[in-house]
């Protein structure tokens, strides 16, 4: 014989309200101002290319600024210049493959399929004996902070 109870019921509809009204993205995600270079591929034929800005990211996705509206379900391979340095000399690019998943006034928003951090060249102070302040950035790379500590170190203090 069953035993027919409501209570269970209740409990799971209200849990599914409150996870349709509020927030349902499963990943955090920070708003972040960076750089990004981007490839269009469909089948891995280059369609198209350009840069913009990352207006937020999470290990799940990324929204973009792009300046124009990309076709919605075609792979975006992006380039990210990320913000820190590593071991305090190398710059770093974040690579990007993921799929359009909409693309409208608000942004492109892309689900991340694989990422993976990428050192770009040599180190800042082997870089022909020159200042780090006076290399030439790549494309995409903002200059790259320091700890208040590291600087302070560097400087003497």
């Amino acid at each position: 014989m069953r035993r027919k109870t409501t209570a269970p019921q209740e409990s799971s509809s209200l849990i599914l309200t409150e996870r349709i009204g509020g927030e349902r993205r499963s990943d955090r995600r920070y708003n972040i101002a960076l750089r990004v270079r981007w490839d269009l591929r469909r089948r891995k034929r280059l369609l198209d290319s350009g840069g913009g800005r990352t207006v937020n990211l999470s290990s799940g996705g990324i929204l973009l600024e792009t300046g124009r509206q990309l076709p919605v379900g075609l792979n975006l391979t992006m380039a990210i210049s990320w913000p820190v340095l590593l071991h305090d000399t190398t710059l770093m690019q974040l690579i990007v493959d993921g799929r359009v998943v909409r693309s409208d006034g608000r942004g492109v928003a892309v689900r991340t399929i694989q990422h993976e951090f990428r050192t770009l060249g040599v180190p800042l102070e082997r870089r022909a004996g020159r200042a780090p302040e006076s290399v030439p950035l790549p494309f995409g790379a903002e200059a790259p902070r320091r700890p208040a500590r590291v600087a302070a170190m560097r400087a003497g203090a």
